[in-house]
């Protein structure tokens, strides 16, 4: 199959599909996911983290290929995904994994829930005095449902605020604070949730914070789960950086959740992987519950198969159109959306935006969603600091974020006079 080269096409998604057809109200007639059946018919849906984007033509013809040969089965480990992630992650990361580190689980969530309760059951079995709820440090605000996974494990979150590392003329960039995690640690948490790059914002951590991160969990014991499914969207001009290598070199016990399913846009295609940082990791692996495997999608391994392998040129594409909708509304709120602050994304395709001088209240989501008839997510879900924000996603035709813009900027108040204003 010959793949459209939409660089030559600026009207069209990465796969070559023009932006008229990515319209919200065809897409209603086409799709049947949440993103397009939670909210009425003239709500603009953009919420959830799922790209409007046409799905690269070699991960359809992969599945294409499963179900033609009647191959939707039950899965007894990632076969030939492990060799697919790891040539991928060397390539773009210069991440050497071992294939036998590779296991298998539904979706990152799984992942991260499924590692958690491995290590819970190897501190509860150093001893009684481990019999307690644990406490689990999470960086916020940060992707939302972290918290309603860790419901189902005991431990006791501890939330750790992102600092505001400087200012820039749209927003503020937010980086994780060592320092309070340390203190966190030396209070005695147990483990720690890390997403990277960091959801909502877009950060892209730096080698120099991991390395500080690995070595402070490796003084402390602390275990280590690193989330890095947005990864293989990084932005050009920024560098990713895997975890798993500098915890196996600072001495820390930790795994990686991750999948194409961002990258690719194929969440519902279930299917992701644990990586084990090192030989210790490794054997906490093999401990994994057998459903944690055969639950994955068949069609999923065989999906992020051709993704990692054969859709490095779409994912490409797909970056230079996030960066572009990115730089895009950036525009638009500096010149429609008086009081809003939007946060510099390095990675990813969510935006994260500050209502909190605009007018709107201590509920901007409530009153976009109800007023503008626009479906963001609520910061306040985000935990803390997360009140007065809004995300954004952009992976999405431009015609789409400037309709976003414009009902927005509608029903924002007349911009306040500023103080210099007032003293004339």
């Amino acid at each position: 199959m010959t793949e459209p080269d939409c660089r030559n096409a600026p009207d069209a998604d990465p796969s070559g599909v023009p932006f008229t057809t990515l319209d919200p109200a065809l897409l209603r007639t086409e799709r049947t996911s949440l993103k397009w059946t939670r909210y009425p018919a003239d709500v603009l849906p953009l919420f959830v983290a799922e790209m409007d984007f046409a799905v690269a033509p070699e991960v359809q013809q992969a599945i294409i290929e499963r179900v033609t040969a009647s191959d939707i089965g039950y899965l007894d480990g990632p076969g030939p995904l492990a060799p697919a992630f790891a040539g991928y992650a060397e390539a773009a990361w210069g991440w050497t994994v071992p294939h036998e580190h590779v296991h298998l689980a539904t979706d990152v969530a799984t992942g991260v829930v499924e590692s958690l309760r491995v290590a819970w059951e190897l501190r509860d079995q150093a001893g009684p005095e481990l019999a307690r709820r644990q406490r689990i440090v999470l960086p916020t605000p940060v992707y939302p449902g972290f918290f309603e996974m860790l419901e189902e494990l005991p431990y006791d979150i501890v939330e750790v605020p992102l600092r505001v590392a400087r200012e820039t003329p749209i927003g503020q960039e937010f980086r994780l604070d060592l320092d309070a995690v340390a203190r966190a640690f030396a209070d005695g948490a147990e483990a720690f949730l890390l997403c990277s790059p960091h959801n909502p914002h877009g950060t892209v951590h730096t080698e120099a914070e991991l390395a500080e991160l690995a070595r402070l969990a490796a003084q402390h014991g602390v275990c280590v789960i690193a989330d890095e499914i947005h990864a293989p969207l990084t932005h050009s001009g920024a560098r990713f950086v895997p975890f798993a290598p500098l915890a196996a070199a600072a001495g820390a016990l930790s795994v990686t959740t991750t999948s194409p399913s961002k990258g690719w846009n194929i969440a519902g295609a279930k299917c992701s992987v644990i990586v084990a940082a090192d030989a210790r990791a490794h054997a906490a692996l093999a401990s994994l519950p057998p459903e944690t495997t055969t639950r994955a999608s068949i069609l999923g391994l065989h999906a992020g198969v051709a993704a990692f392998t054969h859709g490095r040129a779409w994912l490409d594409r797909a970056i230079a159109q996030i960066e572009a909708n990115t730089a895009y509304l950036a525009e638009l709120v500096a010149t429609q959306l008086p009081g809003v602050r939007l946060a510099p994304a390095q990675a990813g395709y969510l935006a994260w935006l500050d209502f909190r001088e605009a007018g709107l209240g201590p509920d901007p989501h409530g009153q976009i969603l109800s007023e503008a008839r626009v479906a963001l997510n609520n910061g306040a879900d985000f935990g803390l600091g997360g009140a007065g924000h809004v995300r954004l996603n952009l992976a999405c035709a431009p015609e789409t974020i400037r309709e976003a813009v414009a009902r927005i900027a509608a029903i924002l108040p007349a911009a306040a006079p500023t103080s210099a204003e007032v003293s004339r």
